[in-house]
């Protein structure tokens, strides 16, 4: 019985495999088609293509080139649209990405605001570092010297619809139609530096598997990604305790012995300020790297002076929390970005080998439930990755989706054959908290 032990995580994790490839041979099954409506889509996807939105643009390489009155009026919902974080973004943006920006307006009113990114690609950036061998080694060596250009409407550095501000007075078809205009006259701006083949609408607030009509009509497909794990929090929740008492006994027997563990292992937590994140950034960037070099897909690297500076432009919307061993040394940090009714749990790195003695990642991810409750936040936003653990904290899972479209149009098969192909893993379903108790009738 238990020499079987060791192999039943492999062939569970086998078995998902090939369900999910399953899954994804039988989208690539052709679809049946009407010819006089294929023809009719044709026609108007070339019509699209070469008919001008109407919209005029206005396209620079920096925010300070932009009209500020014009870009404050749409770009408010966001502290990621805010002048103050593209300035940081500027000035500390990864070495593979150049912001660029676009303001669309109509009959002379700021009707669009968007962010953009210029992103070079390279093969390492696709893949997970180490040794590879076999079967690996041969599927990955085409990529070895891959670099290629994606310009791509969106930050790479924050998830969510947090790149675009648009007019809520404007036909949305037209506002569609005018953003692709604008990716397609920088894609065409951004020539001379290397030709980008790709362009990206990174995340789309919008769940299924088609893009708005009128992207579709310039080309664009849609592919849904990981969602974004948001805990909704409740009214009644005013202190951490207040969160704890919330959870049945046995989640919160749990998320309270996160912290005695940590305690345990000489390993406390305490808000450190923009100058100690400054002042000690390389000692961040490692805890960072850690994390970071461990994904698969890997296509920014945050930069060290980042994070310090982005804690010195937000000020009281930005928190950072270090995990801090009695000798002094940190072993992991989180940080958190108050954001409209949203807190983010931003960016976290941590030492893998002190975390396998305690548990501090759980711990970090955790106590950012103290950060949206003390910004006084309706959600917290923690993003796509670990699932499992964020479900167990009371969070559920929000759509996303990209649009995306290669610059040849004859090429757009290819795109739609992967985008019918991308998987992803399925939040787990958990329920930590107690049953809201409603009024007798």
């Amino acid at each position: 019985m238990s020499a079987s032990r060791p192999t039943k995580k492999p062939l569970q994790a086998t078995v998902a495999r090939l369900t999910r490839t399953g899954r994804a041979l039988g989208k690539l099954k052709p679809q049946p088609v009407h010819p006089a409506q294929a023809l009719h889509d044709i026609q108007a996807r070339r019509s699209a293509r070469r008919r001008s939105s109407g919209l005029q643009l206005v396209l620079a390489d920096r925010v300070d080139f932009l009209n500020p009155a014009h870009w404050d009026r749409l770009a408010t919902h966001s502290v990621f649209l805010s002048r103050e974080y593209l300035r940081v973004l500027e000035a500390h943006a990864p070495d593979n990405l150049e912001p660029r920006y676009a303001m669309a307006y109509a009959d002379g009113e700021p009707v669009a605001a968007l962010l953009l990114q210029r992103v070079t690609v390279s093969g390492p950036q696709l893949r997970k570092p180490g040794r590879v061998s076999g079967l690996k080694r041969l599927v990955q060596a085409p990529m070895q010297g891959l670099q290629e250009h994606l310009l791509v409407c969106g930050n790479l550095l924050v998830w969510g619809p947090r790149a675009m501000a648009l007019s809520p007075d404007v036909d949305t078809t037209l506002l569609w139609h005018g953003i692709g205009e604008a990716i397609y006259r920088l894609r065409r701006a951004d020539k001379l530096q290397g030709q980008s083949d790709l362009a990206l609408i990174k995340d789309l607030p919008l769940p299924g598997s088609d893009a708005p009509a009128a992207l579709r009509l310039l080309g664009y497909r849609t592919v849904d990604t990981e969602p974004d794990m948001v805990l909704t929090l409740r009214p009644e929740w005013r202190t951490w305790d207040d969160y704890l008492a919330s959870m049945t006994s046995g989640y919160r027997s749990a998320a309270k012995k996160l912290l005695k563990d940590c305690t345990a292992a000489g390993v406390s937590l305490r808000d450190i300020t923009a100058e100690d994140m400054q002042a000690r950034a390389d000692e961040l960037h490692a805890l960072y790297s850690q994390v970071h070099e461990a994904q698969g897909l890997r296509l920014a690297t945050l930069t060290p002076g980042y994070l310090p500076a982005l804690a010195a432009a937000l000020g009281p919307r930005f928190r950072c929390r270090v995990a801090e061993h009695a000798d002094g040394r940190w072993l992991g940090f989180v940080t958190s970005v108050h954001d409209g009714d949203t807190t983010l749990g931003y960016y976290i790195g941590y030492d893998r080998a002190a975390n396998a003695d305690a548990p501090i990642y759980l711990t970090l991810l955790q106590s950012t439930v103290q950060d949206a409750i003390a910004f006084g936040s309706s959600r917290l936003s923690l993003g796509r990755t670990a699932l499992e653990p964020k479900a167990k904290m009371g969070a559920k899972p929000e759509p996303l989706s990209c649009a995306v479209r290669h610059r040849v149009s004859a090429l757009n098969w290819i795109t739609t054959a992967l985008t019918r192909t991308a998987e992803h893993d399925e939040p787990p379903e958990r329920s930590p908290f107690k049953a809201v108790p409603t009024d007798a009738a």
